[in-house]
């Protein structure tokens, strides 16, 4: 039988997709496009009530074009609201638990003939342990958690993944090496909570897996997809300070620069609390490259508000911001807030914080002119190769195809955004 997945959501979602794709394959089934499959798969996001409807109206569309296919919906949406799908004949709901069990289900659908409904109980159970052979780009995604247990007011994350769960260091230091073996020159750790990495073991800590990675012969780069500012302590900064292979870039979320609205988030930190560690950062690499998130038109955001906002980002001098609008999360304490800022006044302050982050993206590529990079080439294209430096300055510059998954020093010449082009 024939496959198709449709992955909505975050780096952590298309990981699992992978899983559940070399799980399917393992069985026996044949992955193909989206046209001709006796299996869909819908793996859903429910982080802004947008998402639910992306979401639910993905499976609708599927339902509708594949009256004979076998529907299966999991994930972040069905974990807290899969009522929404019960009378749209869906074959197989599941939450965010036995996605790497999916084969089993399909059988078992089959067998039966009758839908299948299992909803866990996320907050008990334990790390669902995936582990992916092999991975379909230069950069390999690695799950090491899931779960987050910081209620931030605007986020329903914590209810679709449930509380912090790691997964067994020797198992991630294993599927690190197997990717490594495989030709993989680039990890990232990924999670719903990274740093909180090791917070449910005994002795252990996101810290101390970054120094076993380290010993990890042929690996080349070490990436963490995003960490909170308040899981930077002191050993962290001295891994920062020696790693051979940690590059430079942190993403770092920082949601707001207004020290009202980050308290009306329940984010754990001040402004002046970030900024401070940001300067540590630097003291250790300087032209290190820090991305952050931003939420505006959160409730009660003045203009005063906006504009501090804009100051703190100027201030920390980010080299990207991720900007997105406020959307309201029914089950969320931001959703029952007074002074909802309106639709218009959120999209002016989305383009204009847009502006500011491509601004400081050009400023940040021009301090790299006329040096010396090494990226890893991920993509061939009428004549010229295209990937990431170690800070993620995307690359374009003259290539074969057999360039590709090889690290390549080049000289930057010049900024033809969103490239840096060398030679």
């Amino acid at each position: 039988m024939k496959f198709y997945i449709y992955t909505l959501g975050c780096k952590v979602n298309t990981y699992e997709s992978n899983v559940i794709e070399d799980n399917l394959i393992n069985n026996g089934y044949i992955k193909s496009d989206d046209t001709d499959a006796d299996i869909y798969i819908i793996n859903t996001c429910t982080v802004t009530n947008t998402s639910d409807n992306k979401s639910l109206k993905t499976i609708r569309k599927v339902i509708k074009n594949h009256k004979n296919s076998i529907v299966i919906a999991v994930g972040c949406m069905t974990q807290v609201n899969y009522q929404l799908l019960e009378n749209l004949n869906v074959s197989i709901i599941l939450g965010n638990s036995g996605k790497s069990k999916i084969a089993s289900y399909i059988e078992e659908f089959k067998k039966n003939k009758k839908p299948i409904i299992k909803i866990d109980n996320i907050m008990y159970k334990k790390f669902e342990d995936m582990c992916l052979n092999n991975f379909n780009k230069t950069r390999a995604f690695v799950k090491i958690e899931d779960g987050c247990e910081n209620f931030c007011s605007y986020c329903i994350i914590p209810y679709a993944r449930g509380k912090v769960r790691s997964k067994n260091p020797k198992i991630v230091l294993e599927e690190i090496s197997n990717l490594v073996k495989d030709g993989h020159k680039e990890i990232v750790l990924t999670g719903i909570h990274t740093g909180h990495y090791g917070a449910d073991l005994d002795n252990y800590s996101f810290s101390k897996l970054l120094k076993e990675i380290e010993q990890i012969k042929g690996l080349k780069r070490l990436r963490i997809s995003s960490i909170e500012i308040t899981e930077l302590d002191n050993e962290f900064m001295q891994i920062l300070k020696n790693s051979k292979i940690l590059v430079d870039h942190m993403h770092i979320p920082i949601q707001c620069g207004s020290d009202k609205i980050l308290k009306l988030m329940n984010r754990k930190y001040d402004k002046d609390y970030f900024i401070d560690k940001i300067e540590q950062i630097r003291k250790i690499r300087p032209n290190i490259s820090i991305t952050t998130d931003v939420i505006v038109g959160f409730p009660q955001e003045t203009e005063e508000d906006f504009k501090e906002t804009i100051d703190t980002m100027n201030k920390i001098n980010f080299s990207k911001i991720h900007v997105f609008p406020f959307s309201p999360r029914k089950g969320t304490k931001a959703c029952e807030l007074s002074n909802q800022v309106d639709d218009i006044t959120k999209k002016r302050r989305v383009r204009e914080l847009i502006e500011l982050s491509k601004k400081l993206e050009i400023q940040y590529f021009n301090k790299f002119i006329n040096h010396d990079v090494e990226f890893l080439p991920e993509i061939y294209k009428n004549g010229y190769i295209i990937g990431h430096t170690g800070n993620y300055l995307l690359i374009k510059t003259k290539g074969t195809v057999k360039d590709l998954n090889t690290i390549k020093k080049i000289n930057i010449t010049k900024i033809d955004y969103p490239y840096c082009i060398g030679k």
